[in-house]
């Protein structure tokens, strides 16, 4: 039982993985890759000012050492982001297959979309409200205060989505509503100057992008979950008995 599980998971984030990666590579990554050129042109910019690369990575608020290593424009980006979404995608996995075990779990594809487009709303759409996702050189809040509003706002989401599509009693389901709303009255952390170096419609793009490689990335885990738990969890238990 507890291996079958582990293997539902792993397939099912490695599913989502891919997928995810092919439309990152498709839409997200281009408008990243035109995001840092605004970034590089204006470290160089400010380097060329104090006539030394490093006074002027230091002025503009940037320190990159020379000699670290990164993955190149490419193949090993590539592999590097899908490893990334390899990880997220196996410990989201993890999330949904564990709701299925204590609540119910999905009795076909459109009950597994639903349950990741719910991950979607808790864990990407509702944080990304106050904090939406930024390309290379915005300006950004101080990063343990960001992270205090997003766990915040995706438990409280997710705790609201429970009451609203679990419960019958209405007084339940509006104290759901509220639930998932009360975040946002309390305002997201923002930088105390707000800067970009790219422009407002490359950023705008970005967003919509994000959003929806976000949203497919859900949708298929949550549908690659649900059937890998039935076939491997329930259809094995099921085999067992």
């Amino acid at each position: 039982m507890v291996r079958e599980t582990v293997l539902a998971a792993i397939v099912a984030g490695l599913i989502a993985a891919l997928v995810f990666t092919v439309v990152q590579s498709i839409w997200v990554t281009p408008l990243i890759l035109q995001g840092e050129t605004y970034e590089e042109a204006a470290e160089h910019s400010a380097a060329s000012a104090v006539g030394h690369v490093h006074k002027g990575h230091e002025a503009d608020g940037h320190h990159h050492d020379e000699n670290e290593w990164k993955p190149e424009d490419g193949w090993q980006r590539t592999l590097f982001t899908f490893g990334a979404n390899l990880l997220m995608g196996v410990g989201y996995a993890f999330v949904l297959v564990a709701l299925y075990l204590l609540w119910r779990e999905p009795r076909n594809a459109l009950g597994g979309a639903l349950y990741g487009f719910a991950g979607f709303l808790v864990f990407f759409a509702a944080p990304a409200v106050g904090l939406p996702p930024d390309l290379p050189g915005t300006a950004a809040a101080e990063l343990n205060a960001r992270q205090e509003w997003w766990a915040m706002t995706a438990a409280a989401t997710a705790i609201g989505l429970f009451l609203l599509f679990s419960q019958n009693r209405w007084a339940l389901r509006i104290l759901g509503i509220v639930i998932v709303v009360a975040p946002h009255f309390v305002p997201a952390p923002q930088p105390a100057v707000e800067s970009s170096l790219a422009p407002a419609d490359l950023q705008s793009q970005f967003r919509v992008a994000t959003t929806v490689c976000n949203a497919v990335f859900w949708v298929a885990l949550g549908i690659a979950s649900g059937v890998a738990f039935r076939r491997l969890v329930s259809g094995g238990s099921r085999a067992q008995a």
